[in-house]
């Protein structure tokens, strides 16, 4: 063998000999990375994010990350289940918990400006001077006026800590005016009106079930009751729900003893009933609650065991579906999570909970498009959940509550007058507009009557319709008026009257004849 060969063989086993080594260095190398990603205890999430943090080629914000991973982890249950920053779970507790910090208005935005609705009584505002009806320009430094701020992020320049000052400017009768406001703690009241319909009927609309509405609740009905109330239409339409024990509470008003509200259950939470205690002062109150597909949470537990008890008649349309328990878990930081931890069911056995397919966030427009809004016989019923009510009528499940009496949405309403006033807030804007021009007499009329009787004085159908023209371009075609009169005049009464002392009472008083949800619970 010469020496070349030689050197062709030698070279030979020594690429053999590197390629062995090379491959088991990077066997090695490539061990090191194989993790154990043991699914049940979350090791291969965690292991995940320790390998970003060392080996990601540029800088990481590691909250950012962190948070994004939570918010992934819990999109993949339930649609309920969510993570809350800091801010957005100091906003959501206070909100529910009755009060919150801030200046004290409500306010709406009709034209890209915030109009100041009312200022409540013994809040920072109201000693500071702001009135009704004053548009606010800026707060501290930042305009907020003709620059399309969004509501929301005008609420939270407003808010702030107990004992912080903000400065509101606002325009008043075209003279801009600064104010230095000490914000304070602002109670948040949830029952909207209440008040006496005919000699024996009372009406009662509740917002949302914060931890006041079982006092809020007591204090409208025993007003009421000292009234003649015999019955009672209890309005929780559009009330997507609050605290579970205020409904409870509000439940036990009007059963017997041992009458079961509703009952719980999940994989890790037995069966938790909770029934009446029979002390409640509204047993012998005739009862009808009106329900809508804004009627969600608290409001369906009420809704179901009023009607599994056969307490009390349901009206309207089915209920949202939403009856999961939000167990909270709060961290240091000031962030948590809301997880679902069981199921509520009515006394029957229903499950409150609609299913949460890829279609639940578009199950309400699917309820339009399938013809559920305007026809009975179009909700979609789980034939297969049949349960009884206590006297043994059938009632399905499937999600929501199905009112015992239906009550359709009335589409012929609908103009195209109607419509185009909608679509720019017309009405909206000529009861701020009305407010300007009747300040004085408005700021005096403190009862309804007194209120409708000055309405019909200045003659309202006639000014909005020369608004609408003269601001807007909107005219009624021949006829239109005729048919929308009758549906939008009560409305528009009704915006201008909430500039009074009578306030979101009015609104609710003029819309009754018109309502026909209420004009149905009234007959039964």
């Amino acid at each position: 063998m010469n020496m070349k060969n030689k050197i062709n063989i030698l070279t030979a086993v020594l690429g053999v000999i590197l390629g062995v080594v090379l491959t088991l260095s990077f066997s090695k190398i490539w061990e090191k990375k194989k993790f154990d990603g043991d699914y049940n205890r979350w090791r291969k999430l965690n292991l995940i994010l320790q390998e970003v943090q060392k080996n990601y080629v540029d800088t990481i914000d590691m909250e950012k990350m962190t948070d994004a991973a939570v918010v992934a982890a819990l999109s993949e249950l339930d649609p309920h289940s969510v993570y809350l920053p800091p801010v957005e779970l100091t906003e959501s507790d206070s909100e529910l918990a009755g009060n919150f910090e801030g200046i004290g208005i409500t306010f709406n935005v009709p034209e890209d400006t915030a109009i100041v609705l009312t200022t409540i009584p013994g809040g920072p505002s109201e000693k500071a001077g702001l009135q009704q009806g004053d548009r606010i320009i800026k707060v501290d430094d930042k305009v907020i006026a003709g620059v399309k701020t969004p509501q929301d992020s005008m609420v939270r320049m407003m808010k702030g800590p107990k004992g912080t000052k903000v400065k509101i400017t606002v325009s008043r009768d075209g003279t801009m005016i600064p104010f230095d406001i000490t914000r304070d703690k602002i109670p948040v009241h949830c029952v909207d009106a209440a008040f006496m319909i005919d000699d024996v009927t009372g009406y009662i609309k509740l917002t949302k079930f914060t931890r006041t509405t079982s006092k809020e609740f007591r204090e409208a009905y025993t007003r009421l009751l000292s009234q003649g109330m015999e019955k009672l239409i209890f309005d929780l339409r559009n009330n997507s729900g609050g605290y579970f024990d205020q409904s409870l509470l509000l439940s036990n008003e009007f059963l017997e003893k041992d009458d079961e509200i509703v009952y719980m259950e999940g994989l890790h939470r037995p069966r938790q009933s909770y029934k009446a205690d029979g002390k409640g002062k509204l047993k012998d109150v005739r009862l009808a609650v009106l329900i809508d597909d804004g009627t969600a949470s608290s409001s369906e537990i009420f809704a179901g065991a009023m009607q599994d008890n056969e307490r009390g008649v349901i009206v309207g349309r089915r209920s949202y579906g939403k009856g999961l328990v939000q167990e909270p878990i709060n961290f240091t930081d000031g962030s948590g999570i809301r997880l679902t931890v069981a199921r509520f069911h009515t006394p029957s056995g229903r499950c409150i909970q609609k299913p949460y397919d890829k279609d639940y966030a578009y199950d309400i427009y699917e309820r339009y498009a399938h013809g559920e809004m305007t026809s009975a016989d179009s909700i979609k019923v789980d034939t297969t959940a049949l349960y009884y009510t206590v006297k043994g009528r059938r009632v399905y499940g499937g999600g929501g509550i199905i009112p015992d009496v239906f009550v359709p949405i009335d589409t012929t309403k609908a103009t195209k007058f109607y419509m185009n006033c909608t679509k720019k807030a017309t009405p909206v804007r000529f009861a701020s507009t009305m407010f300007d021009k009747y300040r004085g007499a408005l700021a005096g009329i403190s009862d309804f009557a007194s209120l409708e009787k000055y309405l019909k004085d200045i003659n309202l159908e006639r000014q909005f319709l020369d608004f609408a023209s003269r601001v807007d371009g909107i005219v009624p075609a021949e006829g239109e008026w005729e048919k929308s009169k009758s549906y939008m005049m009560p409305q528009i009464n009704g915006l201008v009257g909430r500039f009074s002392k009578v306030g979101e009472e009015a609104f609710y008083r003029f819309y009754i004849p018109i309502d026909d949800i209420i004009q149905k619970a009234i007959e039964q």
